[in-house]
């Protein structure tokens, strides 16, 4: 566990895994330690940890983040996302968000399209608004600064919808250990209160919407809007009706991810010389880019590809980049004359 100063106070994050940064922003209230204490959540996220060095954290207010906060609002939020950033030196790394952690993470995409290499969103939605009518809105929020117990329960229910009480029993005692009654309810307001819509017509980056069909916490219906309005989206549909994308076939949700993030393994490398990623640098050299433009693309150093150069090098015996350019295409090298 880590911590990183804000503006607006310290926020606490966790980093798994290695290769290209996948920064993961989190929905109404987390725990980073009991969140991972939970088999699907802590597999869902190794998962996605094979291939990329994934950051999460969370939000102020809750989890082992700062518990002090005033400012509910989504420029707060992305304040937060930005100080965060500069903490970790990322210059480009993909975005993944979930619920209105999604509405943030489209929010920084579309005002930082040279940043972000892809953007996942998740059970989130344009307008807060729409999630349920005026009187719901009112009334969850009001429930749970009167009996947070209750409310917990309530919510982990329409989260966790036929789960097994000892499922909605530990999504509760995690609600109820990540933020106060308060806190929580201000949280769920500023939820409500989000609209993205204006700003995602905005967004140049590769996007995956993905939504669970039977969910009862945000409709299917509003995940097929956010990806209408965001060029070139895709949706993915998940099966189910519990709203974590871990909760229900959490490791076919993270393929979807990985193979959009671009990580589904190279079968050729395997038997191989190279290792992955040095296979992955002669493809690009194959391509024709130089060893800024490879940097570029994978988000890795310049130093560091030309150490992996200097290795593909030593490994095929040859020098020239042509020659890498030609085993890379077709898996060996021509014989000498």
């Amino acid at each position: 566990m880590r911590f990183a100063g804000t503006p607006a106070g310290r926020v606490a994050y966790a980093v798994t895994g290695s290769g290209p940064p996948l920064l993961c922003l989190p929905g109404w209230v987390s725990h980073l330690g009991m969140m991972w204490d939970d088999p699907s959540h802590r597999r869902f996220f190794e998962a996605l940890s094979e291939g990329h060095t994934v950051i999460r954290f969370d939000k102020l207010g809750c989890g082992l983040s700062d518990r002090a906060r005033d400012d509910f609002t989504l420029e707060s939020e992305l304040t937060v996302v930005k100080a965060l950033v500069g903490h970790l030196g990322l210059e480009r790394f993909a975005l993944f968000g979930t619920c209105d952690g999604g509405q943030v993470a489209a929010a920084y995409a579309a005002s930082n399209p040279d940043a972000v290499t892809r953007l996942i969103v998740y059970g989130s939605c344009a307008r807060g608004a729409d999630l349920a009518p005026p009187g719901v809105r009112h009334s969850v929020p009001a429930l749970v600064r009167a009996h947070w117990g209750l409310g917990s329960r309530v919510l982990a229910d329409i989260w966790f919808p036929d789960a097994p009480a000892e499922v909605t029993g530990m999504f509760a005692r995690m609600q109820r250990s990540a933020a106060t009654a308060e806190m929580a309810a201000e949280l769920l307001e500023m939820f409500y209160r989000f609209d993205v819509t204006d700003l995602l017509p905005a967004i140049r980056v590769p996007t995956l919407v993905a939504h669970r069909r039977g969910s009862r916490a945000i409709p299917f219906e509003l995940g097929r809007e956010m990806a209408a309005l965001i060029p070139g989206a895709q949706l993915a549909a998940f099966e189910g009706r519990a709203q974590p994308i871990y909760a229900v076939g959490g490791e076919a949700a993270a393929v979807t991810v990985r193979s959009f993030l671009g990580e589904a393994p190279r079968p050729a490398a395997a038997d191989g010389p190279l290792t992955e990623r040095e296979f992955e640098v002669a493809d690009l050299i194959a391509d024709g880019l130089t060893n800024a433009e490879i940097a570029k693309r994978l988000v890795l150093s310049v130093r560091t590809i030309d150490a992996h150069v200097e290795h593909i090098r030593g490994k095929l015996g040859v020098r020239a980049r042509t020659q890498i350019a030609v085993w890379a295409r077709i898996g060996s090298l021509p014989a000498p004359r």
